[in-house]
């Protein structure tokens, strides 16, 4: 209701008629939203508000390297494109190709690549102080404005703030990104809550990248498809919610047995497209706990576990891919295993 209430003002205030990036609906991602939360939950629900180009210009997202697909980042390159066409309908935007610069600077506002940009590439930091104004200056708009108190919270690669109301309170974090294409994988401003840690917390014995992100760095995530997948079964499954409490079992429970939420969810994932949905009922919960044990040893014993989304033929064809996400070699989570026989015994030993 909340994320609604800030898209009607955006469009109330003409964000779509400037040459800034335009703001859309809100999807919820993370544990909060997809109905499970682990006991180190920090308390905070994400939303990722996607970010389409403003008119006259558009996005390219561009890959800053050959790093591990789970690990990628891409840059936001940001193109001029012509509109005399739509001058010609009638429309006001003069085309930033074929104007005079005196005549730009004249009559029209300045270009993205001149407001969000580090040179042709969309800047995260820009950005968020951009879109922290936006929400600053809708926020007296808003219904909500009448009984929350907001405060916001110091955060560089995104829009974070506390809402109080008595003793009610809540804190919440606007991611923004661009999506990839058509499908359901975007580039964010910063990375989700599964990517803030390895798949496991058994160390290996490989140097760890430094946290440094350029402010034209862009991580991908798969937090999207992942949200889809769980409303995809859980129309299907006899008893909607038991496979989050699996989940909840095994991140709350089992806290402190050296596998991440990551690494439950993950199981939990590839779990559910093994065992046919028909079978999760009530009645069966033991055994589905002892499913997704028995599916872990066997990935802890082979030293590999599969990417959920990444090349996984078993995802339902209502989750968009890139073409590309589709034909990838799935990657092995549990490589850091196959390469550090001392943290492969102590992950044996966990288990």
């Amino acid at each position: 209701e909340l994320m609604e209430s800030f898209r009607r003002v955006f469009t109330a205030a003409g964000v779509s008629n400037s040459f800034y990036p335009v703001p859309q609906g809100a999807i919820g991602v993370g544990s909060a939203f997809e109905g499970w939360s682990p006991r180190d939950w920090d308390g905070v629900y994400r939303v990722l508000v996607p970010l389409n180009s403003p008119p006259g210009h558009a996005f390219h997202l561009e890959l800053n390297s050959a790093r591990q697909m789970a690990a990628r980042t891409f840059s936001v390159r940001v193109e001029l494109v012509c509109t005399c066409k739509r001058e010609q309908l009638g429309e006001e935007p003069l085309c930033f190709l074929h104007h005079s610069q005196e005549e730009l600077r004249r009559k029209q506002k300045r270009s993205l690549l001149e407001t969000l940009c580090t040179g042709s590439y969309l800047d995260v930091e820009r950005t968020s102080h951009w879109f922290y104004q936006l929400v600053r200056s809708s926020w007296l708009h808003m219904p909500q404005s009448y009984s929350w108190h907001l405060v916001f919270q110091p955060c560089s690669r995104s829009c974070r703030f506390q809402l109080s109301k008595g003793k009610k309170s809540l804190t919440v974090e606007m991611l923004f990104g661009v999506r990839q294409g058509d499908s359901d994988i975007f580039v964010v401003s910063q990375p989700t809550e599964a990517q803030k840690g390895n798949p496991s917390n058994f160390v290996s014995s490989q140097p760890t990248e430094a946290n440094f992100m350029a402010s034209t760095a862009w991580p991908e995530t798969y937090a999207v498809a992942e949200a889809k997948f769980f409303q995809h079964v859980a129309r299907q499954l006899p008893c909607q919610s038991l496979h989050l409490k699996c989940l909840q079992i095994f991140t709350c429970i089992l806290k402190g047995t050296g596998f991440s939420s990551s690494t439950w969810k993950t199981v939990l994932m590839h779990v559910l497209t093994t065992v046919p949905l028909s079978r999760w009922r009530r009645r069966e919960f033991a055994r589905r706990l002892w499913d997704i044990m028995a599916y872990l040893r066997r990935c802890l014993q082979s030293k590999h576990l599969e990417h959920f989304v990444l090349g996984n033929e078993r995802l339902p064809a209502e989750i968009s891919l890139p073409p590309a996400a589709r034909r990838v070699e799935p990657l092995n989570l549990f490589e850091h295993l196959a390469r550090d026989p001392a943290a492969h015994r102590e992950a044996m030993r966990a288990y």
